[in-house]
């Protein structure tokens, strides 16, 4: 091998996980920073969990975040000879042997006993291999697994707090630790880079590693080195939640997340580069990463603060780049991506693609997700503004002195230049004679042009609409104030 090899073994059971979406992260930099090698191993053998869609979302969401591999994807499920072909060797070394009992003859033998799980009553039976007979792994009687962890240190695993586990179920059905040990030996993987929550599982990989490399005629292949990353909590800083918390990367794609932004704010649980910067491009994430400074303690996934940053990153796009950027979400109809169930407003016929040019950049820096685009805009490309009820009331229905400013500025945009400089100025001027300051003075009209109080920059928007649509929309939302 020239360098190091890593492998990203997701399960196809569900969404992208934002946690796993972290792991995949953390193995890409140190591939990249170390010029080593980057492997996809989806592990598919859970047949009545995974799906198809599942397996491609999974490559999808790399690709999105521009986490390109180098070998694979690999299915597990096409890996099983090897993993066959290692439990019969480890069967005849004496490290696996048969074991028929069922669940409810285990319970009803270990009552009573200090130490709970299977009690090795088919160790030394010599049962005949079977369909109903399981494959078990012998644990050493006496003795200790010491699982080496970059992050966390040595971590010892007395041998007596394990029960004898089965790798290989009566249906011929290869669990997780034996199939992961094999693919991983099989793959030459020099790095396991995981979440904690598997740590328990590996010294049982571990112990069937070293067996394997006693077995005659299985090469022997070096322990990988491990490193175990932080959890992922929320705000309760209790474990991430995918019945409670928005874990799926798919999620925030769909949002309007920028990939960079994204990945950027990943990079930062559990991990920091040099200095005090919270933007960090990704070339310096490559370069800065060491797996042996990454935490120990959990990281705590911020939805505020990531989006705080994406918009930071939005902000941070050329106009150009972020009219590219938005594009799925304002013409949904000409890209070849779009988000999930996803429809805007307008048609294809009422959007104006030199308009929204020229609308971007007012809303470029307002917006913290692409996905909040298209209610911000939409009163450009619609006949009529889509009113807010509530906001409607607020400052028009139920305020005499917003209805006063819509009959004053209608009288007077009727012969103003029409800029937005000079809008700005008489409205200011039409508050102070009401006494309104100008931030009270044109939230009516806001609202009346644009059926909301929030948006990009009144002025600009109403030079860019027009005065023969904006003095139309005063005048329905006077008529409707008073009818």
């Amino acid at each position: 091998m020239t360098g190091p090899r890593v492998r990203f073994a997701p399960s196809p059971t569900g969404y992208f996980h934002v946690g796993s979406a972290r792991t995949s992260l953390f193995n890409w930099l140190f591939a990249r920073q170390t010029g080593g090698t980057f492997v996809l191993r989806i592990e598919d053998t859970d047949t009545e969990r995974n799906r198809d869609e599942w397996h491609e979302g999974i490559i999808s969401a790399l690709r999105w975040l521009g986490l390109d591999f180098d070998e694979g994807p690999f299915l597990q499920s096409a890996l099983l000879a090897d993993h066959l072909a290692a439990a019969e060797a480890l069967v005849r070394a004496g490290h696996l042997y048969a074991c028929d009992c069922t669940r409810e003859a285990i319970d009803e033998r270990i009552k009573g006993n200090d130490k709970p799980g299977y009690d090795g009553y088919c160790r030394d039976r010599k049962v005949e291999r079977s369909s109903s007979a399981a494959l078990r792994f012998r644990v050493p009687d006496e003795g200790e697994t010491v699982v080496h962890d970059i992050i966390r240190g040595d971590i010892t695993f007395p041998h007596d707090s394990y029960e004898d586990f089965i790798v290989v179920k009566s249906n011929g059905t290869v669990l997780y630790p034996l199939a992961n040990a094999v693919d991983d030996r099989t793959m030459r993987i020099s790095h396991v880079i995981r979440g904690e929550d598997l740590l328990p599982t590996t010294p049982k990989q571990v112990m069937m590693w070293v067996a394997l490399n006693n077995c005659d005629g299985v090469p022997p292949v070096e322990l990988p080195q491990y490193a175990h990353l932080p959890m992922l909590v929320n705000e309760q800083r209790k474990k991430l939640s995918k019945r409670k918390d928005p874990v799926a990367v798919e999620h925030y794609r769909d949002l309007g997340y920028l990939p960079d932004a994204f990945v950027n704010y990943l990079a930062l649980l559990g991990w920091s580069p040099r200095g005090d910067q919270e933007m960090v491009e990704r070339a310096t994430l490559i370069e800065q990463f060491r797996l042996d400074d990454v935490a120990h303690s959990p990281a705590f996934f911020d939805v505020k603060k990531m989006t705080h940053l994406n918009g930071e990153y939005i902000r941070k796009l050329s106009p150009e780049a972020f009219i590219e950027c938005v594009d799925p979400w304002v013409r949904p109809w000409s890209s070849s991506w779009r988000p999930t169930d996803y429809t805007v407003a307008w048609t294809q016929s009422q959007f104006d693609p030199a308009l929204f040019a020229r609308v971007a950049p007012l809303v470029q820096e307002r917006v913290a997700t692409l996905g909040e685009v298209p209610a911000m805009i939409a009163f450009f490309f619609l006949d009529e503004p889509v009113i807010d009820e509530a906001s409607f009331a607020k400052s028009i229905g139920g305020d005499p002195l917003g209805r006063e400013m819509l009959t004053r500025a209608l009288a007077r945009f009727a012969d103003l230049e029409w800029t937005a400089s000079s809008l700005h100025d008489a409205t200011s001027a039409l508050g102070e004679q009401i006494g309104l300051a100008l931030r009270k003075a044109q939230a009516p009209l806001r609202c009346a042009v644009t059926g909301s109080l929030v948006g990009p920059p009144l002025f600009e928007s109403l030079e860019l609409l027009g005065r023969e649509k904006t003095l139309a929309r005063l005048r329905a939302a006077s008529e409707r104030a008073t009818s």
